[in-house]
């Protein structure tokens, strides 16, 4: 196994340029370090609280009586809303740049091209699939072997960057790849000592496959993000902005959850819901839901 490096293909190089140029021009003027940047910063917060509190509180949820998968599958993305608002101050604020530069030229209302939407619209629906593996697993397993099962996310995103945009390995993601697999294995090879109370053993192996499903298509997608936006910055000699990350991740919570209210309508979720509702009310059903 190669662990040196290699030359970069031409979409990687385009990308690597147009935001390297953006850094070394901050460079030169003083710009904040990534680690003081407090976008940045709120972002790794919001990311930590969420991948730490999300998975306790659906695995209360399904340990206290819960059993609709799609409906906790559309609450992950459910609040892509919050992303129209600085998406809109980025509209605006790039308009009036562009009315001062050219009073004939408009702001486009978004940077996406063509390409990159289809692309992130089909990433939107495996990121739907991936959810709903993810939380099948979860109603099924603990959260620790859930935890840990995910965590393996990192080692076939190793293998599918090495595949898909040609990163190749280095002795620390050898390393972590057969730590993870390794400690995979050990549950696997454990499996059912950890079984949860009143869940069978074709349930508890159903969640492992599901969860270890879940991790190995995560990994596939975030190789596959990368070289659609790399092959963008190559076709439209433009970095990849913040701003076209916010929608880029906007487009994807639109499309996972549309996937996902299908996934509720066809398995009568909206309507069980409804019924419950009008049975109890609205007070005693949200309490019991």
């Amino acid at each position: 196994m190669e662990i040196e490096a290699t030359p970069l293909s031409p979409q990687q190089q385009a990308y690597n340029d147009g935001g390297g140029s953006d850094q070394r021009a901050g460079a030169g003027t003083g710009a904040k370090p990534l680690y003081r940047n407090p976008v940045v910063v709120v972002n790794f917060l919001l990311m930590a609280v969420g991948t730490v509190c999300g998975p306790l509180l659906f695995r209360a949820y399904f340990l206290h009586g819960g059993t609709r998968k799609w409906l906790t599958c559309l609450l992950q993305t459910a609040a892509w809303p919050l992303l129209l608002p600085p998406l809109c101050v980025s509209f605006f604020s790039r308009r009036r740049r562009q009315r001062e530069e050219s009073a004939t030229e408009a702001a486009p209302l978004s940077l996406m091209s063509g390409r990159l939407l289809a692309a992130t619209v089909a990433i939107g629906l495996v990121i739907g699939i991936i959810d709903f593996l993810y939380a099948y697993g979860l109603a099924y397993l603990p959260v620790s072997t859930s935890s840990i099962l995910v965590s393996t996310q990192l080692a076939f995103t190793a293998v599918f960057a090495l595949v898909v945009v040609r990163h190749r390995f280095t002795a620390f993601s050898v390393n972590a790849v057969v730590l993870l697999v390794v400690g995979a294995a050990m549950l696997g090879l454990n499996g059912g000592g950890d079984r949860p109370a009143g869940v069978s053993r074709a349930q508890y192996y159903a969640g492992f496959a599901m969860t270890l499903g879940s991790a190995a298509l995560y990994g596939l997608v975030l190789p596959l993000m990368e070289l659609s936006q790399a092959q963008h910055a190559a076709r439209a000699g433009a970095a990849v902005t913040y701003t076209l990350v916010l929608e880029i991740q906007m487009v994807i919570g639109i499309t996972a959850t549309a996937f996902r209210a299908v996934g509720m309508l066809v398995n009568r979720e909206f309507h069980t819901m409804m019924d419950a509702v009008i049975l109890r009310g609205p007070k005693e059903y949200l309490m019991n839901l």
